[in-house]
């Protein structure tokens, strides 16, 4: 994933902690008990930099990726800095992971056994795969104890269990390990004490390896991290430089702020939140509040200036997915052309209307009718497959252009608008491509997220 803060200021301060290793003047404890497989393999280590705004104060913190600690600090240049512990004891994991550990290692020799006879006599797996079944069982459960035991505090200040996360994901448990890397340990630390985060780094350190290099700078995994870092952040951060950041928003978060104070949370707000010296309405575009996908905000006026210059001449591409509600029958892509308006006494929706509307411009192209099943209830549906490609950027037009007759005449799947929003379901659609030129450098820029449905 991309490293959603700066990184050079805590490189240097990564490094410094390396050089005091390698002199002796600072050790390493493991305290977990290590594994032959990770004998003599390295560890990460992360550095945050953070402003302590009440204190008046910079905060230095350090983390190590997964159950280890720094001791014995001889030179007395750390007394000052803080070493943030796991979130989760060794001792906690070892006891979450105790009642099945035992079955499980019986289940191992078992297979292993099993694949000499086999390897030897060919004979029939069928005996392997039920004990392979059965172990992967019991290795779910005792994970979903160890991850039972794991929470967060989010850049609100309020806290997200990694069950939470888990059921974002639709249940789908994310590898052994997620949440013993650096990144989520400093980002909990300094959400927790209001720290005004300025930059974060994470170094390797060990023996060379075929991926990994000694002193080299890492952006946190995609595999642990990539699972749990946006929900802490509030945000997925897909780019980030002095003048602009790109993100994929969820479903069921606003843009910019709507009327009312239920309404103040969105990507405009979670972005200041995060990145205090932003301007105050960095949003250049936007998306509806339940269609996903990449969203572009400028970090300053010049930027943002350019940016919007770039969506008013129609310099920026755009592709979004789709599943209409149904089978779309006839010619595989297609150009629509629509005028609509707000209905005034129906806010927002909005009507066609070829002599007051503004024209909404769409071109689209069919690529797959397939099923769709709702997580709730268990239906299946039959849906199509969308690409569109707006040429114009009203409000809701391609919503408008998927259920209005003279478009295509089917609705988007779970639009509670413009079709029959069913529980299980949400707006099917999503931001899924953007091309713009960077509003400094003037460098081409591209930017893809793949739709979760």
């Amino acid at each position: 994933m991309f490293a959603p803060f700066p990184q050079e200021l805590a490189h240097h301060y990564c490094l410094e902690l390396v050089k005091k290793l390698d002199d002796g003047s600072v050790c390493l404890e493991q305290i977990a008990r290590e594994s032959q497989e990770r004998k003599n393999q390295g560890l990460m280590l992360g550095c945050l930099i953070a402003w302590d705004r009440d204190a008046k104060k910079r905060i230095i913190l350090y983390a190590l990726s997964g159950n280890a600690k720094v001791v014995n600090d001889c030179s007395g240049v750390f007394k000052d800095r803080i070493f943030v512990d796991s979130i989760v004891s060794f001792e906690e994991i070892t006891r979450a992971l105790q009642q099945n550990d035992q079955k499980i290692h019986q289940l191992t020799d078992e297979i292993n056994s099993l694949s000499e006879k086999i390897d030897e006599h060919g004979i029939s797996s069928t005996q392997k795969t039920l004990l392979i079944k059965e172990r992967n069982k019991l290795t779910d459960q005792s994970l979903q104890k160890v991850f039972s035991l794991y929470n967060f505090t989010r850049f609100d200040g309020k806290k997200i269990s990694l069950n939470q996360i888990i059921q974002k994901h639709g249940g789908h448990l994310p590898p052994t390990g997620t949440g013993d890397c650096c990144a989520p340990k400093l980002l909990n630390y300094a959400f927790a004490h209001s720290l005004e985060i300025v930059s974060m780094d994470e170094i390797y350190y060990g023996p060379d390896t075929k991926n990994k290099k000694k002193g080299i700078s890492y952006t946190p995994c995609d595999e642990r991290c990539g699972y749990i870092l946006p929900y802490i952040l509030g945000l997925e951060i897909l780019y980030r430089d002095k003048d602009i950041i790109v993100v994929n928003k969820e479903s069921g978060l606003l843009s910019v702020p709507g009327r009312g104070p239920d309404k103040t949370d969105c990507v405009e707000a979670r972005i200041k939140k995060l990145f205090p010296d932003c301007i105050s309405q960095p949003s250049v575009h936007r998306l509806d509040m339940e269609t996903s996908g990449i969203l572009i905000l400028a970090r300053n006026k010049e930027a943002h200036r350019n940016l919007e210059m770039q969506f008013a001449n129609g310099q920026v591409r755009k592709k979004y997915g789709a599943l209409l509600d149904g089978i779309l029958r006839g010619k595989p892509e297609g150009h629509i052309e629509l005028k609509f308006r707000l209905d005034p006494d129906n806010r927002p929706y909005q009507v066609y209307d070829e002599e007051n509307g503004k024209l909404g411009i769409t071109d689209w192209k069919k690529l797959s009718v397939e099923k769709w099943i709702n997580p709730v209830s268990g239906q299946e549906k039959t849906v199509t497959r969308i690409e569109f490609s707006p040429k114009t950027g009203r409000t809701h037009q391609l919503r408008l252009a998927s259920s209005c007759p003279k478009g295509l005449g089917l609705p988007i799947l779970g639009d509670s608008l413009y079709g029959n929003f069913l529980e299980g379901e949400r707006l099917m659609l999503h931001a899924s491509e953007i091309t713009f030129h960077h509003p400094t450098s003037g460098e081409e820029m591209y930017f893809c997220s793949k739709p979760e449905f």
